[in-house]
Formats: structure tokens, C-alpha cells, sequence
């Protein structure tokens, strides 16, 4: 067992999730130290920052000095489309953050991975086991820096890796922030087909409860991480429309067609997505949580509407104030682009 008396490393602790670990970290006595290019303007004084890249191993070597849990956070998001930074960030910063906490002594690592790493599953639920299969680029980095993980873990490192379900709660935006803004005006929401496949989300602060006891648990292990309710995805935005009270309703848009619009226009800066958002968002994936609640004596305390309320409320409260100048694009809406004008005509 870990003890929380110990140092703890939170790499890339200025982001937006990085940022709610470090808190609950602090919340529970933990004594902290981040990792990151640029400080958080809310950091904590009493938690320890040191700015350096995650590729580089002396920015490396001077962060895990001393520490006893390695919290790793650092990656590039699938909106940065970029392959090379994909590879030199995810895949390359993983190696040099297990090299070097290898030599320092760490005790533990707990590795934030994805759900990317599996593309579209053949079956529901995945479990621990299932064998990943990415699709793009970002899911493919993700997985190589978990075959980094294991073998890690074969020359007698522990590491534990986590996988969270897409990510809500306070403060969350990134392509979101589009979402809340079309329903806070009472626009019509599209939604790929009919939206009744069934899609699962994580609260924040249920990841980061799951990443903690994962890093206080001894030995190495594989967590899926979700909201334990959750239904369509479809259901999950109507939820969100009637909650909001705006008028937005959800209409149905062609998967294929809406597919290579978004794909089109993103390829040329005139929408905010991902290859992941037009592959995954009319598919289905939920994940089996039975090794988190056994192992790790986690549950979720978030549903997925839950989850959505949750972020939608941060983003009423904050809209006026909201700019790009964050250092996590989690942190800030996305630029809709010419989503702008489809909010208008869309009706």
C-alpha cells in the first residue's frame, strides 16, 4: 500500500484534468508536485511546480527526483492532428517518464490512458482484456505508450493503467464547449443517425478518485473507468436540452454524410474535430468496471446526465469569461468555425 504521506508527481498538472487531480491530491494531505510546460494560474502555493517538457529526459530526471507516485497525464489531445506530436508526446514522453522513474526509485505509476485504444470494439461491454484495436493516430500513440506500461511492468516496475470513458465535469469544455453553447441558445442539436447507440461518459472527479486508488494500491493493474449509468447517446443530449429549459431540441443527421463533412472541413481549419469524433460518435462503446470496484474498492458517484449537468452549469456560470488563453484546450471552448454559421440555419 502507498501511503498518502508520500510525494506525488502530477505530469501535465496544469490541465484541465491534471488541475482537479492535483486538488484532490491536496484535499486528501497529499504532498504534490506538477510537471508541465506553463504553471496553472490557480496552483496551489504550497504545491511544487517544475516547468519542463515530458520528451526531455533532464526536465524529467529533475520532476520524479524524490517522488514516490508518478501520476502521468501529459499527452497530446486527438484535436492537435498531429501524428509526429502524437509519437514525440505520448509515445516518446511515456518512455522517457518510465525510463527515468525507473532510476529515481518511483514506486508507482499510474498511467491515464484512453478508451481511444480501442476504436469501434466488436462487442459492449470491453473489459480489461479486451484487446485493443485503435483506428487513428491518437488511440494508436495511446496504446503504444500502454505496451511502454507493460513493459515496464516486465522489467519490475509498477505501473497501473487507467482508462477513462470521454470525459465531463466542472470546468470540461474543449468540444463540449460548442455543445453548451448551441443548447444554451436554444439551437437544434444534431446528433449521427438515430443516436441510439449507447455511449458512456466519466465525471472528472471520478477518474481522479479511480487514479488515486490506483496509486495507493501495490502491484500492477488495468482499470476501465465510466459512469455506471449511462444510456443513449442521443438520450444523454435530449436529457441535457431538457434540463437546460432553452427550447434546443435534438435532430438526426445523416451518419455518413455528416461524417465526411466534418472530416472534410476539419481537414482544411474550419471545424474544431477529430478523426475520433467522426468515427466514434455514432458507435458504441461502454466499458466493464467489475477490476476497478474489486480491485480498487472504486464506484462511480456520477451518472452520465449527471456528468452533463454538471458541466453544462460551469459553462453557464463562466460563458462571458471564457477565452482560448488556457493552457489545456479542455479548459476553453473550441473555436466553432463555420459550425458558427450551421448554428444559425440549422433549425
Amino acid at each position: 500500500m502507498i501511503q498518502m504521506s508520500d510525494v506525488a508527481l502530477v505530469t501535465g498538472g496544469s490541465g484541465y484534468f491534471g488541475s482537479l487531480l492535483v486538488a484532490e491530491l491536496k484535499a486528501q494531505g497529499q504532498q504534490v508536485r506538477v510537471l508541465d510546460l506553463v504553471d496553472a494560474d490557480d496552483r496551489p502555493a504550497d504545491v511544487d511546480f517544475v516547468q519542463g517538457d515530458i520528451r526531455f529526459a533532464d526536465d524529467v530526471r529533475r520532476a520524479v527526483d524524490g517522488v514516490d507516485v508518478v501520476y502521468h497525464n501529459v499527452a497530446q489531445v486527438p484535436l492537435a492532428r498531429d501524428k509526429s506530436l502524437f509519437q514525440s508526446v505520448n509515445v516518446g514522453g511515456t518512455n522517457t517518464l518510465l525510463t527515468e522513474s525507473e532510476a529515481a526509485g518511483v514506486a508507482k505509476v499510474v498511467y491515464t490512458s484512453s478508451s481511444a485504444v480501442f476504436g469501434i470494439p466488436k462487442s459492449n461491454p470491453v473489459f480489461p482484456e479486451t484487446p485493443p484495436t485503435p483506428v487513428e493516430a491518437y488511440g494508436q500513440a495511446k496504446y503504444e505508450g500502454e505496451l511502454l506500461c507493460r513493459a515496464a511492468v516486465s522489467r519490475g516496475l509498477d505501473v497501473a493503467i487507467v482508462r477513462p470513458r470521454t470525459i465531463l465535469g466542472l470546468g470540461r469544455l474543449g468540444i463540449f464547449g460548442i455543445l453548451f453553447d448551441w443548447i444554451a441558445d436554444g439551437a437544434t442539436v444534431p446528433v449521427l443517425g438515430k443516436g441510439d447507440n449507447v455511449y458512456q461518459f466519466v465525471h472528472a472527479h471520478d477518474l481522479a478518485t479511480a487514479c488515486i486508488l490506483a496509486g495507493q494500491r501495490s502491484g500492477p493493474g488495468i482499470y476501465n473507468i465510466g459512469a455506471e449509468e449511462f444510456g443513449t447517446m442521443r438520450e444523454a443530449v435530449e436529457h441535457l436540452c431538457e434540463y437546460a429549459g432553452t427550447g434546443a431540441k435534438v435532430r438526426s443527421v445523416p451518419v455518413g454524410l455528416t461524417s465526411k463533412a466534418m472530416q472534410a472541413t476539419a481537414t482544411v481549419g474550419l471545424t474544431p474535430f477529430g478523426p475520433y469524433h467522426w468515427i466514434m460518435y455514432s458507435k458504441e462503446l461502454w466499458f466493464d468496471l467489475a477490476a476497478a470496484k474489486q480491485e480498487l474498492g472504486w464506484s462511480a458517484e456520477y451518472s452520465t446526465d449527471a456528468a452533463f449537468r454538471d458541466s453544462y452549469d460551469w459553462f453557464l456560470k463562466n460563458r462571458r469569461a471564457l477565452s482560448g488563453s488556457h493552457a489545456s484546450h479542455h479548459r476553453s471552448p473550441a473555436k466553432q468555425g463555420i459550425l458558427a454559421v450551421a448554428k444559425k440555419v440549422v433549425r
